[in-house]
C-alpha cells in the first residue's frame, strides 16, 4: 500500500543535524589528503618530465617546485602524505575488530593528527 504521508514525515538528517565527532572529521581529513596527494604527485612528475625536457624546462618546474608556494605545497603534501598513511594503519586496525570502542577511536585520532604533524617536522628538518 502506498504511504500517503509522504510528505509529513522528516526528511534524512544533515550535516546541520549531526555534530562533528574526532572520528568523522579524520574520516573527512583522510580523503580530503588522499585527494590532495594527487596534486603533489602531478608536480613531482612534472619536475621529473622537466629534467628530462632539457635545461630550460627544468629550471621553470625547479624554480615552481622551490618557490614559497612550491614549499608550501610539497610541505603540505608531506604531512597529507603521513597523515594518509597514518589513517590507513589506522584503518588496518579497525579491520581486524580492534580499535572500535569509542575511546579508543578517539585516541588513534589524536594519535593521527598528532603523529602526523611530528613526522612532517620531523621530515622537514631530515630533508
Amino acid at each position: 500500500m502506498a504511504d500517503v504521508n509522504r510528505g509529513n514525515r522528516p526528511l534524512s538528517p544533515h550535516l546541520q543535524i549531526y555534530r562533528p565527532q574526532l572520528t568523522s572529521v579524520t574520516s573527512i581529513f583522510t580523503r580530503i589528503t588522499g585527494n590532495a596527494l594527487i596534486l603533489g604527485s602531478i608536480l613531482i612528475v612534472w619536475w621529473f618530465i622537466a629534467a628530462a625536457k632539457g635545461p630550460d624546462a627544468f629550471a621553470r618546474a625547479d624554480w615552481v617546485l622551490t618557490s614559497l608556494v612550491g614549499d608550501i605545497v610539497m610541505t603540505l603534501s608531506v604531512w597529507a602524505l603521513w597523515y594518509h598513511s597514518l589513517a590507513g594503519i589506522r584503518h588496518l586496525i579497525w579491520d581486524s575488530g580492534r580499535g572500535l570502542e569509542l575511546r579508543v577511536a578517539e585516541r588513534l585520532g589524536m594519535a593521527i593528527i598528532a603523529g602526523s604533524a611530528i613526522l612532517t617536522v620531523l621530515t622537514v628538518i631530515i630533508v
